[in-house]
């Protein structure tokens, strides 16, 4: 897995997933924002890592049973202890929050090894306690009994699905207050700078707006004149 660039993760802790998804459309992907995951603590500022990822498959009671908490190779616990710090391990729940994907005592682990966050599509337990935590952690919705009951630990760092999004180990993975986007590795560095300079004028553009400013011609800057005074903005706010 190649490393994020340091000032890729800088420019990316500053924009917003909206932004990032209109970058990520004009290049043709649609499909990019994991479906139905929350903050549990939405104060908390982004979360940006690479993509580790954890597979659950529907339990199959003669081989979920608690007893499997017991074996020191177990996938949960695995991949709890080889989460790369930096990265976000994202879960594949299969989007079924009945059961908890994990809780405090796993997500206090990732936090203390310096993981950048916590993501499932399925639901935590324990999430009071989660979002006191400082870690950024996204799920569905909580939920109080253990994965045993019907999730079965299966692949470490594959290809899995979230919340109908296909993300690969190494994909960055970045979060705010509205949810979780996924972009393709490949391209996270040009994501992260065009992000960047559509944040400076949409910034330019709210700030227009609440003076009064119509927005025709003004986003997108259609007017030739738009594209001047943005530069006369940007250059006053040292921008």
């Amino acid at each position: 897995m190649s490393q994020l660039k340091n000032e890729t993760r800088a420019g990316l802790a500053k924009v917003s997933t909206a932004t990032l998804c209109t970058a990520l459309f004009k290049r043709g992907l649609r499909n990019q924002f994991i479906q139905d995951v929350r903050p549990l603590n939405p104060d908390l500022p982004n979360m940006v890592g690479q993509a580790f990822t954890l597979r659950y498959i529907p339990a199959r009671e003669d081989l979920n049973t608690i007893k499997v908490f017991e074996d020191r190779v177990h996938p949960q616990r695995v991949a709890v202890e080889t989460c790369p710090p930096g990265a976000v391990l994202v879960i594949d729940s299969r989007k079924d929050a009945r059961a908890a994907s994990a809780g405090s005592i796993l997500i206090a682990r990732l936090m203390q090894r310096g993981v950048a966050g916590v993501v499932t599509d399925g639901g935590f337990r324990d999430s009071p306690e989660i979002a006191k935590l400082g870690m950024a952690a996204y799920h569905q919705r909580p939920s109080a009994p253990t994965n045993l009951t019907l999730h079965q630990a299966l692949d470490i760092n594959a290809p899995i699905g979230c919340g109908d999004v296909a993300v690969f180990p190494g994909d960055v993975v970045v979060g705010d207050a509205e949810g979780v986007v996924v972009i393709p590795a490949a391209i996270a560095d040009d994501i992260a700078e065009e992000a960047v300079e559509m944040t400076v004028f949409e910034d330019y553009v709210t700030e227009r707006v609440q003076q009064g400013s119509s927005i025709v011609g003004l986003y997108p800057p259609t007017d030739p004149a738009t594209k001047d005074a943005f530069a006369e903005w940007r250059k006053a706010h040292k921008r």
